[in-house]
């Protein structure tokens, strides 16, 4: 299984950008993780197989929207008011069962990290 993730990039404080993954497979649970410089990774948002339930960390809540398109396989991440501490490199993550993937121990595959930078 290969998550090929995309959409990374440099912005500014205050601006948006639009992250994308694209699974081998079809996933059950789909999610994004990030590690920021010297931080532990963490989670950011999740969704379920249709779509119907979406979890998010607190950090992000209100700025980020993940959705995904059962029908490509893909789920995005939307960020928009973007901040100095969401500088972090951006894991594409799934679950081949029926859960959504809050925490590392739920996840089954991982995807190469995709670099955000935002700068001041």
């Amino acid at each position: 299984v290969q998550l090929q993730a995309s959409g990374g990039g440099l912005v500014q404080t205050g601006g948006s950008l639009a992250l994308s993954c694209e699974a081998s497979v079809r996933i059950y649970g789909m999610g994004w993780f990030r590690q920021a410089p010297g931080k532990e990774r963490e989670f950011v948002a999740a969704i379920t197989w249709i779509g119907e339930a979406t979890d998010y960390a607190d950090s992000v809540k209100g700025r980020f929207t993940i959705s995904r398109d059962m029908a490509k396989n893909t789920v995005y991440l939307q960020m928009n008011s973007l901040k100095l501490e969401d500088t972090a490199d951006y894991y594409c993550v799934g679950s081949r069962r029926y859960q959504r993937v809050i925490f590392p121990g739920r996840v089954d595959y991982w995807g190469l990290g995709t670099e955000v930078t935002v700068s001041s």
